[in-house]
């Protein structure tokens, strides 16, 4: 009687939902969680529309796939649904959600997203852009040192946004530093995306059907070990003053409860309720780690494929580059507000290939979508994968097209979340806070590869036969790693 009462009680609560994929008994649409990534939800939109309905174990999830539906909930109504929805595994790594990045919205959020976007990844803070400029020179000297042979591309930029990402936040790292810092950002990327039915059905955790909660124990303990030794070193210089190049951790640490100090820093910046803990120093350097290095690697990663995939439009980059800085020196950052078909060839990889393909929210009470009932705590997926290969608003969405595009249409299309067709850093107050930091570092390390090098696929394959393939995870990278030749192509030392 239970069984047929609670049924009932579901099909009559759907049938104010949109459309979506029949749910079978009991267990609902898990049979269909190998499409749940950002291409299988797309080929589900086709047939359910860009706002359709999945019903996860105890879960209502919405996917968004519409630019105005998006729009709806991300600027209309975007007060509703500034919570991301966190799992288990966050949950626990995160310290009970310390963090910007998965915290609640509130005064506690709001004061950590000031933080970040005011001080930590403000372009007064020389040090991050001098981090970006030094490792950017040290990868073109390694890959001078190539010349001819195979590079592995998608390592060494891998190891690019690495390093830059440790320079800036942490200041100079060690080789051993550099290696634990990638396991622990590999290793905890698999961890959030990885499916785990105690998110969905909750009273099953303590079974740990997945293997997840052995898996983010692991990882929460390799992160404190490492942090915590990164903390301690800074500590221990700030209490001796020495913060004359002061790196991320540095700012966050003048922010520490424990640490005497004043409401208003020395750049201005008050943050007077602010005051952090360990944990939430621990979880912002989590945060940095992340959104420093999967997304800026494969992001570079994917334009360098593409162009090679496009010899003509990789001539044309090249042609600009030769034009605005000559043949007989170097990139110089003050070159890239002259070299607009660059940004063109960004904006279009950053549609085809937007670093996060899906945008995470959370409903904060029932409302209503687009004439649909969104209950309390229903998650909603919005697809900017989708979006941007949709045929209706891109044409010839699946080409690569950065000349014809984006040279017609930059003056409408803002990478910074004002067009819903088109979120590559997200839009709303749940926006990425280094957008400014992230385009300067993808500009320039592309500027120097391309204007630096002439670039072939290696062994003689053609472009077409490029491996096109992505994985999905917090981020969407290649699934299997571009190499290429470089060959030097300037008239003066690369190094």
């Amino acid at each position: 009687m239970f069984f047929v009462w609670y049924s009932g009680r579901r099909r009559r609560a759907s049938s104010r939902f949109p459309p979506g994929p029949p749910c079978l008994p009991a267990i609902d649409n898990l049979l269909a969680m190998e499409q749940f990534t950002h291409r299988g939800l797309a080929k589900l939109a086709k047939l359910h529309g860009g706002f359709f309905h999945l019903r996860i174990g105890f879960a209502n999830v919405f996917i968004v796939s519409s630019p105005e539906t998006a729009r709806e909930i991300l600027h209309q109504q975007d007060s509703l649904f500034t919570h991301r929805p966190v799992t288990t595994a966050m949950t626990y790594v995160s310290y009970d959600l310390a963090d910007m990045a998965f915290a609640h919205y509130g005064p506690f959020w709001r004061h950590m997203r000031k933080l970040c976007v005011m001080k930590l990844f403000s372009r007064g803070r020389d040090l991050s852009w001098r981090a970006v400029r030094t490792e950017v020179d040290d990868l073109i000297k390694s890959l001078a040192e190539q010349k001819g042979t195979v590079a592995n591309v998608g390592e060494l930029v891998f190891m690019l946004s690495t390093n830059m990402t440790l320079r800036a936040a942490f200041g100079a790292r060690s080789q051993e530093d550099e290696e634990e810092f990638v396991a622990i950002i590999r290793e905890l990327s698999e961890i959030f995306l990885a499916f785990n039915v105690a998110d969905f059905i909750p009273f099953v955790g303590w079974l740990d059907l997945n293997g997840i909660n052995k898996r983010m124990k692991a990882g929460r303990r390799a992160l404190d070990v490492f942090i915590d030794r990164i903390i301690d070193e800074h500590i221990a210089k700030w209490k001796n003053g020495n913060v004359s190049a002061a790196d991320m951790v540095d700012d966050m640490i003048a922010y520490l409860a424990e640490a005497p100090g004043t409401d208003t820093r020395e750049d201005g910046v008050e943050l007077k309720d602010l005051r952090l803990t360990r944990d939430n120093i621990k979880c912002l350097i989590m945060d940095i780690m992340f959104g420093g290095t999967e997304t800026a690697a494969s992001t570079l990663e994917w334009v360098m494929l593409e162009l090679l995939r496009s010899p003509g439009e990789l001539k044309r980059a090249q042609r600009e580059l030769a034009s605005v800085v000559g043949l007989h020196r170097k990139v110089d950052e003050r070159d890239l507000e002259k070299l607009p078909y660059l940004r063109f060839i960004c904006k279009e990889v950053l549609r085809l290939h937007p670093p996060i393909p899906l945008l995470l929210r959370e409903s904060l009470q029932d409302c209503t979508v687009s004439g649909h009932a969104i209950p309390r705590k229903s998650r909603v997926w919005i697809n900017v994968w989708a979006m941007g290969h949709d045929e209706k608003h891109w044409p010839d969405a699946e080409a690569f097209r950065p000349s014809s595009r984006f040279a017609v249409e930059s003056a409408d299309v803002d990478f910074r979340g004002g067009d819903f067709r088109y979120l590559p850093f997200g839009s709303g107050r749940r926006s990425c806070p280094g957008i400014q930091l992230g385009m300067y570092a993808l500009e320039l390390g592309l500027a120097h590869f391309l204007h630096c090098f002439d670039w072939s696929p290696p062994d003689g394959m053609t472009p077409s036969e490029l491996d096109v393939d992505d994985v999905f995870g917090l981020t969407a990278p290649k699934a299997v790693r571009l190499t290429a030749v470089p060959w030097p192509r300037l008239s003066c030392p690369l190094f």
